[in-house]
């Protein structure tokens, strides 16, 4: 059951950290690793029940897991993949299973688009390790349970069934969120699997779509865009879990350069490529973000020019913004991958060693036995509800393995 908590209840001046370098354990990728054995065999422990995920922590600390009810329930089992794919234990393939197979049933999920995270990264992970049959099935029928919410009309697949802007005065039918972008790997994935172009031409349509209408000249992101369903007009564009309507909620931003990098890794079209350069500019060159690379939550949270919407009548503006680690982990990966398609790049693949490095600090990664046995601290999950505020996030813990991963292989190839 997801759990929410208020601002207040956070103390935000714990936010503001010196990065140190901690030379008693220095960075590597075996000492991480075996930094997350140790908390996610913990983590596997307090969780006898195999349909109960974890996600973060409430204000006591204490674990607060989801059931199959939500959007976040694929991390965990592909955190466990993460693991077993560097130590290859059989193990950590039976505990990455144990909670992969309970996921099986959301593959005839059409009721919203977050399918792509709940079952690429379970089984997706677990197709990619095992390369079992029945495990490419389920993802095809996932794929087919996606392309139900997709649009000749819009151009895009539908992420929220509806949503009111906060404001009230507007509702939005066909809201389609940064985020959908993340599942059309699932998407590519399916065409390939099968040979059916349908999966990908439904992927590069939307793509294409959310280049057109979700970014601002200066290649900022819009949080939701909505849609006319019978036209494919946009009506609106604004924001759910940024600071305003008109500003840069930093997560999304990430999901759009991890989105239209690994749209070029499928289509192999420059366009999807520069967009992604741009995006990714746009995140190291901003002026808001912090000397050692993890962001705010909202990039102009704060800023003048930007006006707090009416969320900020139930929940106070904080004096103090908040950091967003798991949004630094989306980015991190995504640049890793980003650079390996860039001849003799130095830029993206600096930036994401950085970020790794900072994350990999005592100021970001936990302490063990602590922190609710994840891996990353100090995230924003969804400040205007006042919700999951400095807590780890399951999700971040994901991608930074994801590129703790890349980045070993990056190591490996020089």
């Amino acid at each position: 059951m997801r759990q929410f908590f208020t601002i207040s209840s956070i103390i935000f001046l714990q936010l503001i950290f010196p990065v140190k370098c901690n030379s008693t354990n220095p960075f590597s990728t075996a000492n991480l690793f075996s930094f997350a054995e140790t908390q996610y065999k913990s983590q596997n422990e307090l969780l006898p029940i195999a349909d109960t995920y974890p996600r973060t922590v409430n204000i006591k600390g204490e674990l607060v897991s989801t059931k199959l009810d939500n959007w976040t329930e694929g991390f965990f089992p592909g955190c466990l993949w993460c693991i077993y794919d560097n130590n290859k234990q059989d193990a950590w393939k039976e505990m990455a299973l144990k909670w992969t197979l309970p996921l099986e049933k959301l593959q005839f999920l059409t009721s919203h688009h977050d399918i792509g995270f709940l079952m690429y990264c379970s089984y997706g992970n677990a197709y990619r390790l095992t390369k079992e049959e029945k495990y490419k099935d389920i993802l095809i029928q996932s794929a087919k349970s996606l392309c139900t919410r997709f649009s000749e009309k819009t151009g895009c697949i539908k992420s929220w069934n509806y949503y009111q802007s906060w404001d009230g005065k507007n509702k939005l039918y066909y809201p389609v969120i940064i985020d959908n972008m993340m599942n059309l790997e699932l998407l590519y994935f399916a065409s390939e699997a099968t040979g059916d172009k349908h999966f990908a031409e439904i992927a590069t349509k939307h793509a294409e779509t959310t280049a057109k209408n979700h970014f601002r000249p200066d290649y900022s992101s819009y949080h939701v865009v909505n849609y006319d369903p019978e036209t494919g007009q946009v009506l609106f564009r604004g924001t759910s879990q940024g600071f305003a309507d008109n500003s840069t909620w930093s997560r999304g931003q990430a999901w759009g350069i991890y989105g239209y990098t690994m749209v070029y890794r499928f289509t192999k079209r420059k366009e999807f490529l520069e967009l992604a350069k741009n995006l990714a500019d746009y995140w190291l060159n901003n002026k808001n973000l912090p000397a050692d690379g993890i962001p705010y939550w909202d990039f102009n949270a704060g800023q003048k020019g930007f006006v707090a919407a009416p969320w900020a009548v139930k929940h106070p503006v904080p004096a103090i913004q908040p950091r967003d680690a798991s949004a630094a982990a989306i980015t991190c990966s995504a640049l890793f991958e980003l650079s390996s398609y860039l001849k003799n790049d130095k830029k993206y693949y600096n930036a994401a060693v950085k970020i790794l490095k900072t994350l990999s600090s005592p100021a970001y990664l936990a302490e063990p036995g602590t922190n609710g046995n994840f891996l990353l601290k100090h995230c924003t999950g969804n400040l205007p509800l006042g919700s999951e505020v400095d807590v780890p996030l399951i999700y971040a813990d994901y991608y930074y393995l994801e590129a703790l991963h890349r980045y070993k292989n990056s190591k490996a190839q020089k």
